[in-house]
Order: structure tokens, then sequence, then C-alpha cells
């Protein structure tokens, strides 16, 4: 839009913009199409890929300049420097781990009563195809991500990537 002399002047520039990305997606059904549809692409692992490839692709342009980003490789204030490429990896310390540990074991007694009902009734949701957000609000206030991922899992399963 930016390349558009007078964005307010006739609608070619929206129309054309509009064809550019029609094209693109209907290009895009056409390959997902070619893997067998959404659930052969699934398998294949076709959109994960594109993902994937996508990600990549614009971490090459945003770190080579080619995509300037305000603030992280253009127009940067005097003397700052770009991101560098690797933040060091930070782990937590052990004594770090037990606390997270203590703290979210402390959670579930103080909710130990009311965490089962919560459980069921995120479980009984899921089951019914209803709205799990509304039942996982009220979850999470009395139950851990270990507790709710277990009653998910007990009723959905686990995904398991094709091999």
């Amino acid at each position: 839009m930016a390349r558009g002399e007078n964005l307010l002047q006739g609608s070619f520039l929206i129309e054309e913009l509009t064809d550019l990305v029609e094209e693109a997606v209907l290009a895009e059904f056409e390959r997902l199409d070619q893997q067998g549809g959404v659930l052969g692409a699934m398998e294949l692992q076709y959109q994960r890929s594109r993902i994937q490839e996508e990600s990549r692709r614009y971490e090459r342009r945003k770190d080579s300049g080619e995509l300037p980003i305000v603030g992280v490789n253009a127009f940067l204030k005097d003397g700052e420097e770009p991101l560098p490429e690797r933040l060091p990896l930070a782990r937590a310390t052990p004594q770090e781990k037990r606390q997270r540990i203590a703290a979210v074991r402390a959670f579930q007694r103080r909710h130990q009563e009311e965490a089962p009902a919560a459980l069921a009734q995120l479980r009984q949701v899921a089951l019914s195809g209803g709205n799990t957000f509304a039942a996982l609000l009220e979850c999470v206030r009395v139950a851990s991500l270990g507790q709710i991922t277990r009653a998910l899992r007990a009723v959905g399963g686990q995904y398991r990537r094709a091999m």
C-alpha cells in the first residue's frame, strides 16, 4: 500500500491487493488438496512444515536487514546494537525448581476439595462438545495445569505425531 501514489483515489489498488490475496489463498488451498485435503496434509505434517518454513524465512529476512523492523534492526537508538542472534539460555536452578514444585503442591492442597468437581465438570463439558473455555476459566482457579491436562487427556487422548 505504501507504493500507491494516492490511496484515496479510486479502488484499483484495493482491488489489486484483494486479487493478490485471493490468488495466494487459492494456491494454498490447491496445495492442501494435493496433499489429500486438510486431514491428509495433517498426517503428512504439511501445515507444520509450511509454518516452520515461513518462520525461518521471516527470521532470515529480519536478521539480514532485508525486512526492517523499527527498534529491532532499523532505526535503533544511538549506540544501540541490534538484538543478538542467539540469546543465552536461562535455566532455573534446582532451588528454584523445588520452590515452584512446592508452590504447585501447596496450591493443590488448598483446593483439594473444589478441584475434583471442577475437573469433572471440565471433562463433562469436553465430552458433550460444549464450550470448554468457560469450564477452563472455572478450573484454573482450583486446579493446576497438570491436573487440567490429565483431565482433558482422559477425554480426548493425546496427539501423537505421525512419524
